[in-house]
């Protein structure tokens, strides 16, 4: 139960720094035990807090392109990524985790966001997900060092939570400018999140995987694209691992016509 005497901005401040940006409907969604009045204050006071994050979602989007438009390499991203102060999860992040493999791939993995592992451990797909994913490519005859896996977050979000729309925005310039710097054939996306982040729709993954797409880069460059269930779902859910592996099938058979 919350004290009615509770100070509103101090409340305020906590909701900020736990990284709330966004409200639902024009009222205060949250479940306080506190008067009418109180929430008509609170909800009044919250507006201008939100306005302000919006702002400074906005200008950490442009700074993050105007970082990334003369980066070339991968290393030089990473020290770029490392040095970045526009997104709040890096402040309760271990490590910054940007793509592991193969920079010249032609095939690459987008995932959501780094686990506890791989937050521990600072590369991408090393906990259990990873060590699935790495059967998942052996069993159609690809070395996990013949790809790039990464994911579309840099930073673990606190509690493994869903990432916030304002925090794809703000890295999704990151991942873009991986995919522009490896030059990939294919991608395969890794569940719902990484897919409509990149290339758009709302779509459940079951509605996704299985059908090609694609994404185009800021060069021009169009990449075949591939969704399918991440190895944390099929972990949870293994029965739906023959369908994973159906649209492992699917991604080989495509390769081998580029060769």
């Amino acid at each position: 139960m919350i004290d009615n005497s509770l100070d509103i901005r101090a409340v305020l401040e906590f909701y900020t720094l736990s990284g709330v940006d966004e409200t639902c409907g024009d009222g205060v969604c949250l479940a306080l035990n506190v008067n009418s009045t109180k929430k008509e204050e609170f909800s009044k006071a919250l507006r201008p807090v939100m306005s302000h994050l919006a702002v400074a979602a906005t200008e950490a989007v442009k700074s993050a392109w105007d970082l990334c438009e003369n980066v070339t390499t991968i290393d030089e991203l990473k020290k770029i990524v490392e040095d970045f102060d526009g997104c709040t999860l890096k402040n309760t992040a271990t490590h910054t985790v940007i793509g592991d493999g193969n920079p010249q791939a032609k095939l690459m993995f987008i995932g959501e966001a780094p686990g506890a592992d791989e937050d521990r451990i600072g590369r991408a797909f090393v906990g259990r997900s990873g060590q699935l994913l790495d059967r998942m490519l052996a069993s159609i005859g690809i070395n996990r060092d013949k790809c790039y896996i990464c994911n579309i977050l840099p930073w673990r979000p606190p509690g493994n939570r869903a990432p916030a729309d304002a925090e794809i925005a703000v890295c999704l310039p990151f991942l873009k400018k991986q995919i522009e710097i490896v030059n990939p054939d294919f991608i395969f996306m890794l569940g719902a999140v990484a897919v409509n982040s990149l290339i758009g729709g709302g779509e459940s993954i079951s509605r996704l995987r299985g059908k090609w797409m694609e994404y185009e880069t800021e060069k021009g460059k169009k990449i075949k694209v591939l969704a399918g269930y991440h190895p944390a779902y099929l972990l949870r859910t293994p029965a739906q691992k023959s369908k994973a592996w159906a649209d492992f099938l699917r991604l080989k058979k495509e390769m081998n016509k580029n060769n």
